[in-house]
């Protein structure tokens, strides 16, 4: 089992298919679901070194992408009656939202509570592409910093 396990690494961290792999695995985090993809990011990075910043702009690319269908979703759900109610705390959070508009996608990059942003900018109808962009910056700093911090500030990490 483990050469087995071993094999199947080696063959994703391919450049090949390493970079497609990262893009699915990337791409799918940033909806609803639940998965992570700074673990194939990392993993890809530290086994093919010269592909870090391919591996970030396919990481940012994935992730922002699904950003992007979670912002459709939202804006799709908005047909819908609000199963939420309203609340003080959730006119509260729409309000802010509102305020600060697209711009509120820069923090997409959040552990729980990013991509249901995406969603609900989808939901109040903020503009796609400005949402977009501000997406992608933010899941880019995410990913640069990630990266930067485990592979040069805490690489010992790695190792345990």
């Amino acid at each position: 089992m483990e050469a087995w396990l071993s094999h199947l690494l080696h063959w994703l961290s391919l450049p090949e298919f390493g970079l497609s792999t990262l893009f699915v695995v990337a791409f799918v985090s940033a909806t609803l679901l639940p998965l992570g993809s700074e673990p194939a990011l990392l993993g890809l990075v530290t086994l093919n070194p010269d592909l870090l910043w391919p591996s970030i702009a396919v990481a940012t690319a994935g992730n922002t992408l699904g950003g992007m269908v979670t912002w459709w979703m939202g804006w799709g759900a908005h047909r819908f009656k609000d199963q939420w109610g309203h609340s003080a705390s959730h006119l509260r959070a729409l309000e802010w939202l509102e305020k600060l508009g697209p711009k509120a996608c820069l923090l997409a990059w959040l552990p729980l509570v990013g991509d249901p942003l995406c969603a609900v900018a989808g939901w109040l109808h903020l503009p796609l592409w400005p949402c977009t962009v501000y997406m992608a910056i933010g899941k880019f700093l995410r990913y640069v910093t990630m990266t930067a911090l485990v592979l040069w500030v805490f690489p010992e990490g790695l190792m345990t």
